[in-house]
């Protein structure tokens, strides 16, 4: 027999008290808080006032942190919306009216984080696998969510001590859902190939983890507006806070405005070490820019970013790669 439902306002579910909520509680239970409070708002933000939900599933959210592995998405399945309440009941007739936001799109597909030749923990492999959950699942910027088809979220090795980051999808990355697919892309694959690393050796990832919608044109990027990358840029604060990277190399200037705030432009920063939270990082020229601008003397510019984050990484410099992009 199914066990009885009770009704419960969202509101009182996201709030019911979680003893334990501190520092000694295991990253699981702590986990399973953040998306069952993060589900809820979800909920809320599409305009569902009401939950169905077992009591022994509230019950157990009052206890004390448990020990051991928590099933994230069992809890997920029992708080269920419920049919609108009548606007005469009290709880609902306190609370302001919201226009529901968009819905999100399916998910997409996106691989699991590459660590080949590390040994990344499963704690943190856990810990990356739902921060990608919860960006897949983002509708905060609307306009973006509807237009999307993939959520880029970024790709590479989770123990990498070098991280590229750019500054948000293109159509290419859009529809594969990777960053850096396109021709940009290619031409930053043979970068760091140059260095003697490969793609699963670093890990590259973008300001936007969507691609800024563009209405009314069929073809075409557009920049991030300021209000975007402030509302996406907490994911890439996650993602580099897990990876811990030696040395970050921002690919244009809204790659370094969204990570340090600077708008000097990318010409008078590049080639200047900047800090990063403690860790260093090089601002340099977007490979997009290198693909209109094939002077020999702009490809030198930057290898020559790259040869001083080799450099820093203690990387073996060889006298043929000290000598690229050099006129003979």
């Amino acid at each position: 027999m199914t066990p009885p439902q009770v009704t419960q306002t969202v509101d009182a579910v996201a709030g019911a008290p979680r003893s334990g909520y501190d520092a000694d509680m295991s990253d699981d239970y702590r986990q399973l808080l953040d998306a069952t409070i993060q589900h809820l708002e979800g909920l809320k933000s599409r305009g569902v006032r009401h939950v169905a939900i077992a009591p022994e599933t509230l019950r157990a959210l009052a206890q004390p942190a448990p020990v051991g592995k928590i099933q994230i998405s069992n809890f997920k399945s029992q708080i269920q919306p419920t049919a609108p309440v009548a606007k005469t009941e009290p709880v609902i007739s306190t609370l302001p009216k919201k226009t529901p936001a968009p819905a999100a799109p399916p998910k997409a597909e996106i691989p699991s984080p590459r660590v080949e030749g590390t040994k990344a923990s499963p704690g943190k492999i856990a810990a990356f696998t739902a921060l990608r959950e919860r960006a897949l699942a983002c509708i905060k910027c609307p306009s973006l969510a509807s237009s999307r088809k993939n959520v880029v979220f970024g790709v590479g090795n989770l123990e990498a001590k070098l991280m590229f980051v750019g500054e948000a999808p293109g159509a290419d990355e859009d529809e594969q859902g990777e960053p850096f697919v396109g021709k940009a892309g290619q031409l930053l694959t043979k970068i760091i190939e140059t260095t003697g690393l490969s793609r699963s050796d670093v890990y590259i990832a973008n300001i936007l983890k969507c691609r800024p919608d563009t209405p009314g044109q069929s073809a075409g990027n557009r920049k991030p507006t300021p209000q975007e990358m402030q509302t996406c840029i907490p994911f890439l604060h996650e993602q580099i806070d897990l990876i811990r990277p030696q040395v970050i190399v921002a690919l244009g200037a809204t790659a370094v405005e969204g990570l340090l705030g600077k708008t000097l432009g990318i010409t008078k920063l590049r080639g200047n070490w900047q800090t990063y939270r403690g860790t260093p990082l090089m601002p340099t020229y977007h490979p997009a820019y290198l693909l209109r601008n094939q002077s020999l003397s702009e490809k030198r510019r930057v290898w020559e970013d790259m040869l001083a984050v080799m450099e820093k990484l203690a990387m073996p410099i060889s006298e043929k790669q000290q000598n690229f992009f050099l006129k003979t």
